[in-house]
């Protein structure tokens, strides 16, 4: 078998941090954990697990759906890059890979946070590229002609709103419905030790999310895969002929440093960590760190106290973030580059911008509010000036009742 010898052999031990569980406390910098040793305790990504899934390819033609974290991790990728992306290994392998489907952020992960992405033809591979996140988000049966399978991998952070899981499920959805079985790769979810935030309600589902389940969901995205297939969410209750390749050597709660930036404004654990939380800003007037050097590890505003706030910074123009909110305008806010995240979905900083605003400054961008909470009762409970208690005690019952459903799919528990 071309190859896969010496795929089969390649091991790579991601980097892993130690994370404490503590909130608001100084943050030490993440440390690798040493290498462990042994076959079964060494962490491998489905994508290094060739052996499980070039035979499934061998003798098909088929396509990709794939960003810059799609890869293979091997020494052989030279110092400083210890990867070959998986487009590069499949084609050298002489598997039959004839297109790609790009998400969010591009084929390459270039693209800014909104912007749309083009078709086109990758430079690198020739191959073409079909945009999910420009005219469609949906693979057309057009576009599905001729493929035998698509095989999906993505790398994930376990936050509803982060657009990728969308993609996943209109892409089964389109396979489905063309008849064409889907493969996905699995990857660890750096969120996946915990479940929290609001339950996504059935008439606020988009792009942003198209399921009802809470913000932060607890699963990787191959467990989610199987999830929305058996449980009848892909659209009309149909069900894709679903494949997941498994993870070697991984547990949920193991910390998870990504080793390559899932998309141009998470750009480190800390970022990843703080998502979350932080996300739900997106929905509000207030920057959450684009335009900086540490996006989604800040917020502020110039419509925030300068006297209860005790950090200020301006965002500018930047890759992947090319027009900030606020853009060439003081903000003041906090800066949590060096606090713990925590392991909950938490709105103090939320709470603590809407109560230290300046009145007369609107603060909720509402219909992005509700689609990025999946809930127009958040914004209302804020505004009645609930405690962050209060409104995780309204969460309860919901997220009780996901977990029931959540817990058929575990893979790795």
């Amino acid at each position: 078998m071309i190859l896969l010898a010496a795929f089969k052999n390649t091991v790579f031990v991601l980097v892993l941090s130690l994370i404490a569980c503590g909130r608001g406390e100084e943050k030490k910098q993440p440390s690798p954990a040493p290498e462990t040793g042994g076959a079964d305790s060494v962490l491998l990504v489905a994508a290094n697990r060739t052996d499980l899934y070039f035979p499934l390819l061998e003798g098909k033609e088929f396509a990709l759906v794939a960003n810059q974290t799609s890869v293979i991790f091997t020494p052989a990728g030279g110092p400083g890059r210890p990867w070959i992306h998986l487009a590069d290994s499949l084609l050298g392998a002489g598997l039959a890979l004839r297109k790609v489907f790009a998400p969010e952020h591009g084929f390459r992960g270039q693209v800014d946070a909104g912007e749309k992405v083009t078709d086109g033809v990758d430079p690198r591979t020739g191959l073409p590229v079909l945009s999910l996140y420009g005219a469609n988000r949906k693979p057309g049966q057009e576009q599905l002609k001729g493929l035998e399978v698509v095989v999906f991998d993505i790398q994930d952070v376990g936050v509803r709103f982060y657009t990728y899981i969308a993609t996943l499920q209109l892409v089964m959805e389109a396979c489905a419905k063309a008849g064409i079985p889907v493969l996905v790769l699995d990857r660890p979810n750096p969120n996946a030790h915990f479940v929290d935030g609001p339950v996504m309600e059935r008439q606020h589902t988009g792009f942003l999310g198209m399921t009802e389940i809470p913000l932060v969901y607890g699963m990787t995205i191959g467990e989610y895969a199987r999830m929305i297939n058996e449980e009848g969410w892909l659209e009309g209750g149909q069900k894709a002929d679903l494949t997941v390749i498994p993870l070697q050597g991984y547990q949920r709660d193991q910390p998870y440093v990504l080793p390559i930036p899932p998309s141009p404004n998470l750009p480190n654990a800390q970022a990843v960590g703080l998502y979350p939380s932080l996300g739900l800003f997106e929905g509000t007037h207030i920057n959450a760190g684009r335009g900086t050097t540490h996006q989604f590890q800040c917020f502020g505003a110039p419509f925030l106290s300068e006297s209860h706030f005790d950090f200020k910074y301006t965002p500018e123009s930047k890759p992947g973030a090319q027009n900030p909110k606020h853009k060439g305008v003081n903000c003041y806010g906090r800066d949590l580059r060096r606090i713990q995240p925590p392991d909950r979905v938490d709105l103090q900083w939320l709470l603590e911008a809407y109560a230290h605003r300046k009145e007369e400054s609107p603060f909720f961008k509402t219909e992005g509010f509700t689609r990025h909470a999946g809930t127009a009762m958040l914004q209302q409970q804020i505004e009645s000036g609930m405690t962050g208690q209060q409104i995780r005690e309204s969460w309860a019952e919901k997220l009780q009742a996901f977990k029931t459903i959540r817990a058929r799919y575990l893979t790795y528990d």
